[in-house]
């Protein structure tokens, strides 16, 4: 395996558009457990399946990819990866699949959903964990639930940002109307917390690792995350593939559906092991207890498939029905049993 440490996105040094590849490693790393029940397991015989996805470097939910395929777990399910980082927004999500950067990988639910309502043709697979963002605000603001941000200013790091789709949601769920109600600022990815600190903004929509580390480096006081209120029980990422890579190549992305939830069951018991290879290889420029606690904190234990997501992708449309980005003439159950495949029947 190789990985590419030379590039680095001019916004932050949080980053690097890392490229890792690996090329016929055989087995997996001591430890992983066995599959359960529901997926078998496969052995390794002749060629690796060459597949790309894409991913999230910067996200900290997206680092059980990166240190399953340093462990050799996509080899021990018949797969050779290669990760390209696709950025940190919705539409580099779908320019990755859209220009064949990558054929598959994990994305936000919400990022999904307008792309594949206007045409784009992807298929979703299968949900590998909930809540990966947060809202939060200085402890004197007077801020105590979403309801009181009325009238207030939300910083952000892009005008589309994951963190502004999935709390606009919120928003519009606690009554407020997240394009008129409050006012969304964009900072620079890794200063959004600056804004809040010199009166910029009133609070902080943001996603982890840099939300749970404005938390504690600043004493800011957490008011919503997409693991509670309207997102207790819900899918944060899913992953889906080019609608045509998958007609063809059906038992490569089964494969691919295992992998990740072997992986994602094993960061669940182990965040401290995830954890250091995040931070020994992408080097975060955060402390390594804080990466442990955050990764500790996300939903790796729960996953969905089948029914599960097809609910999921269903309510995530009548979700953006309310926000007014999905279409009012969109049937939320109809698309949902459409794109979502039952990637385990």
């Amino acid at each position: 395996m190789t990985i590419d440490t030379s590039r680095k996105p001019a916004a932050s040094n949080l980053s690097r558009r890392t490229l890792l590849k690996t090329a016929g490693i055989a087995g997996a790393a001591a430890g992983f457990g066995a599959l359960a029940g529901r997926t078998g397991s496969y052995a390794i015989a002749g060629n690796l399946i060459p597949i790309k996805l894409e991913w999230t470097e910067v996200a900290a939910c997206h680092s059980p990819v990166g240190f399953g395929l340093a462990k050799g777990l996509y080899a021990k399910h018949g797969l050779e990866v290669e990760l390209f980082y696709q950025g940190a927004s919705g539409q580099t999500l779908i320019q990755a699949l859209a220009t064949r950067k990558a054929e598959a990988g994990p994305g936000l639910l919400y990022d999904w959903l307008k792309p594949i309502e206007q045409g784009f043709d992807v298929k979703l697979f299968a949900g590998s964990h909930g809540g990966c963002q947060r809202v939060l605000v200085k402890p004197d603001s007077g801020i105590k639930t979403l309801t009181d941000l009325k009238g207030k200013t939300i910083g952000t790091f892009d005008v589309m940002s994951p963190s502004r789709v999935a709390f606009s949601v919120a928003l519009a769920k606690a009554g407020l109307n997240p394009e008129t109600d409050v006012t969304w600022k964009v900072f620079p990815f890794d200063l959004v917390a600056e804004g809040v600190l010199k009166g910029e903004a009133d609070a902080v929509a943001h996603m982890d690792p840099w939300a749970y580390s404005y938390e504690k480096q600043h004493g800011f006081v957490k008011i919503a995350d997409t693991q509670t209120g309207a997102f207790q029980d819900r899918v944060c990422c899913v992953l889906g593939v080019n609608g045509d890579y998958y007609e063809a190549n059906k038992d490569a992305i089964k494969r691919v559906a295992a992998a990740n939830l072997e992986i994602h069951q094993y960061t669940a018991k182990h965040p401290d092991e995830v954890a250091k290879w995040y931070f020994d290889t992408l080097k975060p420029g955060l402390p390594l207890q804080d990466l442990t606690e955050v990764l500790a904190s996300f939903t790796y234990h729960d996953h969905w498939f089948g029914k599960q997501l097809v609910e999921e992708v269903k309510t995530g449309y009548e979700d953006l029905k309310l926000t007014g980005v999905a279409d009012a003439s969109t049937d939320p159950e109809e698309i949902a049993n459409r794109i979502t495949i039952d990637i385990f029947a």
